[in-house]
């Protein structure tokens, strides 16, 4: 059986229909093309499968677009999406078990079978973030830049989904609105659990929902991270709180614990020696703050608050612009730390 992505990808546009019945299920044949809602299976129209072609090279058998998202790919992608796949191992191995099925075409192939996780495990948040994908030119940086959010550099742990699932409180329908994944990761940097802010379908702010932020999955003691903290570590509530203290400081690590509860028992590193607690200036925040303080100080680490002008640094940024925040942070670092705020 072949080895390489190249080539089992060239096996699977050989069968290309066939791989459409199989993972796309819930679309349809339309002339030489296999329509869609979208790799991840959801019903509709918008993408678009070329079931005919050339092997490799443009407009090869198996090449895809989604109208919708801008997203494409080849049939190993499908295999990826649609199975929740996360490791290239494990996608060319499930490719590997489909091209040996028999062949039955056009019709009676069978639905792909997918291992049920439960819901808001931290299985089911890594599912959801390795079908999500990297934010560059989507409505991920629309929104950043909404919040006047420039610098997404080491913003890995960020991906975006077009249509991720929304389901209100009580009996109302589910909805799908674009969203901004993020990755919660332990000090490891194992995935266990994933947080969704749920976008409009223009990127200009948060979707019209009642509770546009939720979080799944292993949350206590983790973070969503930007950079690898070694000996100084900032460490504060939301992620445009954290991203907007990085476009002021590019080069320090920094978590987000996504909300006071959270960030008041995040776990350290062992080799962290100073601390930055970054506070929102409200009742929860002078609370973490203080037991966080209380905890890196019993683990021999230097704490440091950093305190917003207004609310918190992201309402400082959009207010008073980048140059006036670095000048805030400046006085509140230490001067041998001053050396962050340069990439």
């Amino acid at each position: 059986m072949p080895r390489d992505a190249s080539e089992l990808s060239r096996r699977l546009a050989r069968h290309a229909e066939a791989v459409c019945r199989h993972y796309l299920s819930n679309g349809r044949r339309r002339g030489r093309y296999w329509t869609v809602g979208d790799v991840r299976n959801t019903p509709g129209r918008s993408m678009f499968v070329r079931l005919s072609g050339p092997e490799s090279g443009p407009g090869a058998a198996g090449h895809w677009t989604d109208a919708a998202s801008a997203e494409y790919g080849d049939l190993l992608d499908v295999i990826r999406e649609s199975c929740g796949l996360v490791d290239f191992h494990d996608v060319a191995d499930e490719a590997r078990r489909f091209l040996s099925l028999p062949r039955v075409e056009p019709y009676g192939a069978p639905k792909p079978v997918r291992t049920p996780v439960p819901a808001g495990s931290p299985e089911a948040a890594q599912r959801l973030f390795a079908m999500s994908q990297p934010i560059r030119r989507t409505l991920v940086e629309t929104y950043l830049r909404s919040r006047s959010i420039m610098n997404l550099r080491d913003a890995g742990s960020l991906r975006f989904h077009p249509r991720c699932y929304y389901r209100p409180e009580g009996d109302g329908p589910t909805e799908t609105w674009p969203a901004m994944v993020a990755a919660v990761t332990d000090l490891e940097g194992r995935i266990t659990g994933a947080h969704r802010t749920w976008l409009a379908r223009d990127g200009s702010g948060k979707a019209p929902v009642d509770t546009p932020r939720r979080a799944m999955g292993g949350l206590l003691g983790h973070g969503v991270r930007f950079g690898a903290a070694d000996d100084v570590l900032a460490a504060g509530e939301g992620i445009e709180t954290m991203l907007s203290l990085r476009c002021a400081l590019p080069a320090m690590p920094m978590v987000a614990a996504l909300s006071a509860n959270h960030l008041a028992a995040l776990l350290l590193p062992p080799k962290l020696r100073r601390l930055y607690i970054v506070r929102d200036a409200d009742a929860a925040g002078d609370t973490a703050l203080a037991t966080l303080t209380e905890h890196a100080e019993a683990a021999g680490i230097e704490a440091l608050a950093l305190s917003p002008r207004m609310g918190d640094f992201n309402e400082d940024l959009r207010a008073f612009g980048l140059r006036a925040l670095r000048r805030t942070l400046r006085i509140q670092l230490m001067p041998q730390d001053c050396c962050f705020t340069y990439r």
